[in-house]
């Protein structure tokens, strides 16, 4: 690092125009070097579940990590260190200076598509283990960058809808954890929203970014805009941005230089910018003298990597029901593994937090590993509403026969532009190109290696022709209004069925759509659907209640996909998808005992939950996931996580539900009562299963706490003892329930402890002083509660043990 204190002299030295060119990015994800100053080039990369690298779509291979919720529902400030100290390792191994990530966005309505980026709907959970997951990435010299600032809890009209929120709540809710973060780790960077602000562009919120953030907060980092989030030249400089991103091109460039010669812009704030954007660079290590990285970091398919994977995600998943202490399963009794997500487990979500892993792991592969001849694996009913590329070996190049797809990459005259092996099924154009020809249509070639009724099909937007055993379809392929980049994140797809003998090949041709505006005009993700045909779902239900009845236990493996937990789309329904509730009640019907697995980031709606012997939360648990899943249910690891969100009884049944824009605006009605926090004032029924429960394996008793009080907070003090049969881990939950009427119950503070059987532990729980304050929207300024009403102690607010009543 170099020893600038506020790297004026370093800004002096620069024309206008050279400032300029360093607060736009130089491409997708690199920032521009300037060697007059020592400034070598910046790297970013997508990091959420992983880190991607400077590639979007098809880069190199890395460790795809549990989901965000899942991580959280551990309550575990270590762990949420460990995963940005190991994230570090990740960016390192690429010589990659920022990971865009946390997302610390909360859960306003549980049908927000990327919620399983993000971690949960309380402020200070979301806040604090935001905190020790940054400090963890720079301890090792690598920049987080919080996001998305702010309000963008949802994905539908996501670039133009206007969020509209009190500025209580704005405070008190939804800016907290970029509060606590900024305060608890001082992140690097952050990141501004596509979405508008109570009429103000997020990317230009001088309220926001200056006043609060800069001013209030007194931040030193870097605002950096959210990719091609940024609309304007002028209001956006202004207004606090630094960083425009990606480049080379943007609203900023030329433009801004013009902006400043004309009086618009005053060139003071330019070089403001440039000095937030040459510390980060500092910290990073590509200022001054570049950095040295360490030689000897994991694999991503490492035997470190994967038991650090392995048991972060059994960490946090959580058993909600188990009657009878069927769970753990015990070893010697057969077991009837069922459903899709048994077989495809789906370890990560949608959309650009996807990651190249090595390998992903179902649930099959984990647990007949550990229980081998003892369990049977049966299929499930269909679950995708959506078509994907191809995928665990259905199709080998015809060229190499490795599993994948033959490329061939087509200039506008059909010369051959690139052509290439892929281990997938699909790829990208558009982004990430190293061509000099523009890329006008992609042939795909490969080898049918199933038998029968099979499903094939094409992804993305162009004129489409395919051959499969002789078979020709054609297919006009165009976007369908889901927004913003829905030809990369969420293309059309179109599938029909054949019948094959085995070894046809499929060739099939698309013409790229040519001409078009925006961004991304000419980027898109092509593939070739190909799986064997689904299976009527009676035969399929009638085929697993047989296996059901024949074990000793049935585990049924349920859950969402791609589809519904994803970028650039929300879900409709918290309901799963197909006839998977059909599926788990036949089978509980017929088993001698039944476990349901669900395999999905947010709530589902659970119609059998009262009709099975146990249920098991497992999230997307990331590479390592289906060996996970079967050592939490085995007990080999113990999933003793806490829902970090509440689970309603059926959709609607919340206090914030809709995600859909009237007229452009998207009103936060409710306020600061989301979540639990409507639950509980009665703004919504009482839930399935509420925010902080969780079993684990063992059974606990709380004393009779203490409290003790100073100006700022209070601290309870609490003697928990294991009466279990094994050990384990406790999650001592402390909430404050405000005598005020108009202000909601709120989580002010929690503590991990592990205890042996019959072991008791004093845990000491300090609250968090920033829930014990309001905003006074009237005097513009915070203000102390009158701290009356009482403080919870509780296993979550399902499970309150103790009351403390608290006099103001």
């Amino acid at each position: 690092m170099t020893q600038h204190d506020d790297y004026s002299a370093l800004v002096a030295t620069l024309s206008l125009r050279d400032k300029v060119t360093l607060l736009t990015g130089a491409s997708g994800f690199t920032l521009a070097p300037c060697d007059r100053i020592g400034l070598g080039e910046v790297r970013l990369s997508d990091g959420p579940t992983g880190v991607r690298g400077l590639k979007f779509f098809g880069g190199r291979t890395v460790a795809l990590f549990p989901n965000a919720t899942l991580l959280a529902s551990a309550w575990n400030e270590e762990s949420a260190y460990e995963v940005g100290r190991l994230l570090a390792e990740e960016a390192m191994a690429q010589q990659i200076h920022v990971v865009l990530g946390p997302t610390v966005n909360l859960h306003r309505s549980l049908l927000g598509g990327r919620l399983f980026e993000s971690y949960s709907e309380d402020p200070l959970l979301t806040g604090r283990l935001a905190a020790a997951y940054v400090r963890g990435l720079q301890d090792s010299g690598v920049g987080a960058c919080l996001k998305h600032l702010v309000a963008n809890e949802s994905e539908t009209e996501r670039n133009t809808m206007d969020s509209v929120v009190d500025e209580a709540t704005l405070r008190e809710l939804y800016l907290l954890p970029f509060e606590i973060a900024v305060a608890e780790s001082d992140a690097w960077s952050v990141m501004a929203a596509y979405n508008n602000v109570n009429g103000v562009p997020a990317t230009e919120h001088q309220h926001v970014t200056n006043d609060i953030v800069k001013g209030e907060w007194a931040y030193p980092g870097l605002v950096m805009s959210d990719w091609f989030a940024t609309r304007s030249t002028a209001p956006a400089a202004n207004a606090g941005l630094d960083l425009v991103m990606p480049g080379p091109d943007g609203p900023w460039g030329a433009a801004l230089v013009a902006a400043v010669a004309a009086g618009a812009v005053a060139e003071p704030v330019i070089d403001e910018h440039l000095r937030r954007l040459l510390r980060l660079a500092d910290r990073v290590g590509a200022l001054g003298r570049p950095r040295q990285y360490p030689a000897d970091l994991p694999a991503p398919d490492s035997a470190p990597r994967r038991e650090q994977l392995r048991r972060l995600a059994a960490e946090g998943m959580t058993v909600l029901t188990n009657r009878d202490t069927t769970l753990p399963l015990q070893r010697g009794r057969t077991v009837a593994l069922i459903g899709r997500h048994a077989i495809d487990t789906v370890d990560m979500g949608g959309g650009s937090a996807g990651v190249n892993p090595p390998y992903q792991s179902s649930v099959a592969e984990g647990l007949t590993a550990l229980l081998g001849d003892a369990v049977t694996v049966v299929d499930g009913v269909e679950v995708r509403t959506r078509p994907v590329p191809a995928r665990g070996g259905f199709l080998t190049d015809p060229e190499n026969g490795r599993p994948g797809v033959r490329f061939t990459l087509l200039a506008a005259d059909g010369s051959v532009i690139k052509e290439r092996h892929g281990a997938g099924a699909a790829t990208m154009v558009g982004t990430d190109d190293e061509f000099d020809e523009t890329v006008a249509g992609i042939r795909f070639r490969a080898r049918i290696n199933g038998t029968g009724r099979v499903e094939v099909g094409a992804i993305g937007v162009g004129r489409w022709q395919l051959t499969v055993g002789g078979r020709a379809v054609r297919y006009d392929l165009k976007v369908t209004g889901h927004g913003f980049a829905e030809e990369v994140l969420t293309p059309p797809a179109e599938v029909t069925e054949v019948e094959v003998t085995g070894g046809e090949l499929v060739d099939g041709t698309v013409v790229l759509p040519s001409g078009g505006g925006g961004p991304l005009a000419g980027a898109g993700l092509y593939g070739i659907v190909a799986r064997a045909a689904p299976r009527g779902a009676d035969e399929v239900i009638a085929e697993a209640v047989a296996a059901a009845a024949r074990a000793d236990v049935a585990v049924v493996v349920v859950g969402l996909t791609e589809a519904q937990e994803t970028e650039a789309l929300d879900k409709t329904t918290l309901h799963l998808p197909g006839r998977q509730d059909d599926l788990v009640a036949a089978v509980a019907a017929a088993a001698r005992a039944t476990v349901v697995v669900v395999n999905a980031a947010t709530p589902v709606i659970m119609p059998w939950r009262a009709d099975v012997d146990a249920v098991l939360w497992a999230g997307l648990p990331g590479q390592e996931g289906g060996y996970a899943v079967a050592a939490a249910l085995l007990g080999d690891l113990e999933p003793a996580g806490r829902l970090v969100d509440t689970f309603p009884v059926d959709d609607a049944r919340t206090p914030a539900w809709s995600v859909t824009p009237v007229d452009g605006r998207l009103e936060y009605t409710e306020g600061t009562f989301i979540g639990y926090r409507g639950h509980w004032a009665g703004k919504a029924p009482a839930p399935a299963f509420w925010f902080g429960h969780g079993l684990g394996y063992a059974t606990w008793e709380y004393g009779e706490p203490e409290l003790s009080r100073d100006d700022d907070c209070a601290t309870v003090t609490v003697t928990v003892t294991n009466t279990g049969t094994r050990g384990s881990r406790e999650v001592v939950q402390v909430y404050f329930e405000p005598a005020e009427p108009d202000q909601p119950v709120r989580l002010v503070g929690w503590r991990n402890v592990s205890a042996a059987p019959g072991e008791s532990v004093p845990v000491q729980v300090r609250t968090d002083p920033r829930l014990w304050r309001r905003w006074d929207s009237g005097a513009g300024a915070w203000a102390r509660l009158s701290g009356a009403g009482q403080l919870l102690v509780a296993r979550g607010l399902g499970d309150v043990r103790c009351t403390i009543k608290l006099n103001p």
